[in-house]
């Protein structure tokens, strides 16, 4: 089974506008699909690729221009510097769940499997769980994170049948889950509602808008003038940290004019609109159906 299908491969490789001499990052490497292409356009320039996730290490090409290390993007800067790089031609990430961490039952990320345990790690060396989120939580806690993370509307009554169901027997697996919630699962919509409980509690997990955050500013001193950022989001909430960033120099607001009304700003955008996949690519993969490309120039 393919480990993962790179989503808008060649628009994201495109958008980086490689130089052969340069220095960049697949900051999410996965199954080395983007990284693969980037090396195809790289002479004597070397890609430095991270990923969290040991699995995903089998994946490296054996080519002396790729440095591949196990890490969570948000601490970028300290695996460049490592390397001896302190700024880079270009950052890349596909913030998507590659398609291994779906399919894999173990993992735990899909509500396919109800046998599956609630684990949901990207890093299993982590400690926190989703078990130990449906589990531990109180019910406060538990109505904000399915509220900010899966926008759900009625998070509150979920995270009270969860707290319920839980007072009778401990939660271990997905099929529990969508057992002690079925009150809140609206009829037709099941799929979506249950996608959306999923990825809260997976980006609750993995810290995933803080580390998007924490990579994208890092992203301001670590690329060149004329760097490309390039970011593949997969959810209006990934997608609108971006697109805000890129717009504001900010996640949120409006950003400042000086006394003359410009506004200063880290980043040129390239692509005004975000770039998604064709009908063509999402027929060959559907997975790739909600993703968005972003693309930013250091000024």
């Amino acid at each position: 089974m393919m480990y993962h299908t790179p989503a808008l491969l060649h628009e994201s490789v495109d958008g980086l506008n490689i130089s052969p001499e340069g220095i960049y990052v697949d900051a999410t490497f996965g199954g080395g699909g983007h990284s693969r292409v980037i090396l195809d356009r790289l002479t004597t320039g070397r890609l430095v690729a991270l990923d969290h996730d040991a699995n995903a290490l089998a994946n490296a090409p054996d080519d002396q221009r790729i440095i591949v290390e196990r890490g969570n993007f948000r601490f970028l800067r300290n695996y460049l510097a490592h390397h001896g790089y302190r700024q880079v031609d270009g950052i890349f990430a596909d913030l998507g769940v590659s398609s291994h961490h779906f399919d894999e039952a173990g993992r735990g990320f899909s509500f396919r499997y109800n046998d599956a345990p609630l684990d949901m790690r990207m890093n299993t060396a982590a400690q926190l769980t989703a078990k130990a989120v449906v589990n531990q939580y109180s019910e406060d806690s538990l109505t904000t994170v399915f509220s900010e993370y899966g926008e759900i509307s009625d998070a509150w009554r979920l995270a009270r049948q969860i707290v319920t169901a839980r007072k009778m027997s401990v939660i271990n697996s997905s099929g529990q889950l969508v057992e002690a919630i079925q009150r809140c699962i609206p009829r037709g919509g099941e799929n979506k509602y249950l996608a959306k409980v999923f990825q809260a509690l997976r980006i609750e997990v993995n810290s995933e808008l803080d580390n998007l955050k924490s990579l994208l500013m890092q992203s301001i001193n670590l690329l060149r003038q004329g760097g490309r950022l390039v970011i593949i989001t997969y959810h209006s909430l990934e997608d609108r940290l971006v697109k805000n960033f890129f717009k504001n120099g900010m996640f949120d607001g409006v950003a400042e004019k000086d006394i003359y009304g410009n506004v200063n700003v880290p980043f040129r955008q390239v692509n005004n609109k975000a770039i998604v996949p064709s009908e063509e690519e999402v027929v060959v993969n559907n997975r790739a159906r909600s993703a968005k490309l972003r693309i930013g120039e250091k000024n």
